[in-house]
């Protein structure tokens, strides 16, 4: 598969647009293309630019932000995209099913797991790799949970074996995440009892603790207008200026808040729209409207997360945990032993 159409492939899976970054990720993630280029990024940037011309209809690509790509709805891409298997799994739900179904609560090796999801036809994949990629997203599951504080769908209980998190179902982790799910569900209580002006002063926070810079909460004037703005400078070769609306709502937010938000935003801004509630089917539409520019939506559940990742109104207690090591007692017996 070339970068352009594993590029077409991503863009379509997603549904929405995305950062060039993102597309690349998620290019190499799954396995899609394979490249000896020290700078993969800058590759399918170069396959993109050449395949997006807002003046002709029938190029491939739209560029509907700075370094951010849509897929223009024609019947050529239909034609250039591959055929996948509707029946398949996403390779979590694959690695889920094969470990509860085959595993007998025994860790598996990824490559097993991989193996199995595809003989039993729960997993095709267009990768030349399909193992790594399984193995990849495994890793990004754990490590995502781990940063919240939570327990995912699996663990790893060595590099390459894993297990599912429903075998444990009673000890110390299953306590620790117990209690941090507690603990997120209070603070967004909290959070949705502050006044409005604090919660903006609470995002502010959150943004800078993200790695915003010239973060600045705006002069409160009610439930309307831009709240926060940010600028995030990745590697002195992306800016991104980011401009926050603000929700201390108990109802979900509806499209006309997203529409409004975009139509306050400059050519070269990013919107994103924070909610202690949730956004409604429409809002979530409107928000990723591939001719329309992308505006973010983080829900209270996914605010009261990011706060606790980044030791925002909770504090974090660390305790020393100690675990039997059998070998070096078995090694030292040994030793004894043999002398």
């Amino acid at each position: 598969m070339t970068a352009k159409e594993a590029a077409i492939t991503v863009l379509k899976q997603a549904g929405k647009p995305l950062h060039l970054n993102e597309i690349t990720e998620r290019i190499i993630s799954e396995g899609l293309w394979e490249t000896k280029s020290e700078n993969p990024t800058q590759s399918v940037s170069t396959e993109m630019q050449r395949h997006s011309n807002e003046d002709d209809e029938s190029s491939i690509f739209r560029k509907v932000a700075p370094n951010t790509y849509a897929l223009r709805v024609e019947a050529h891409i239909q034609k250039e995209t591959p055929t996948l298997n509707s029946d398949s799994l996403s390779f979590l739900d694959a690695a889920e099913k094969v470990l509860d179904q085959f595993a007998e609560q025994k860790a598996m090796h990824y490559r097993d797991i991989t193996q199995l999801a595809i003989e039993q036809g729960w997993l095709i994949s267009n990768g030349k790799t399909p193992e790594q990629t399984m193995n990849a997203q495994l890793v990004t599951h754990i490590n995502r949970f781990k940063d919240n504080g939570e327990t995912g769908r699996f663990m790893r209980f060595s590099p390459g074996l894993y297990g599912l998190t429903t075998w444990m179902g009673t000890g110390l982790s299953h306590e620790i995440s117990k209690q941090n799910l507690e603990v997120r569900e209070r603070l967004l209580d909290h959070i949705k009892q502050m006044p409005p002006k604090a919660v903006e002063e609470l995002a502010g926070l959150l943004l800078a603790e993200m790695g915003f810079e010239e973060v600045e909460v705006t002069k409160y004037n009610g439930d309307h207008g831009l709240d926060v703005e940010g600028m995030l400078q990745i590697d002195d070769v992306i800016r991104i200026k980011m401009k926050v609306q603000v929700k201390r709502w108990q109802h979900n937010v509806q499209a006309p808040v997203v529409r409004e938000i975009r139509g306050s935003l400059g050519s070269h801004d990013q919107g994103l729209i924070i909610t202690t509630s949730n956004f409604s089917a429409g809002a979530k539409e409107e928000a990723n409207l591939p001719d329309r520019t992308p505006i973010a939506l983080m829900n209270g559940e996914q605010l009261a997360a990011l706060l606790m990742q980044y030791g925002i109104g909770v504090q974090h207690t660390s305790q020393s945990l100690f675990e039997l090591d059998e070998k070096s007692l078995v090694a030292i017996e040994q030793q004894t032993t043999s002398t």
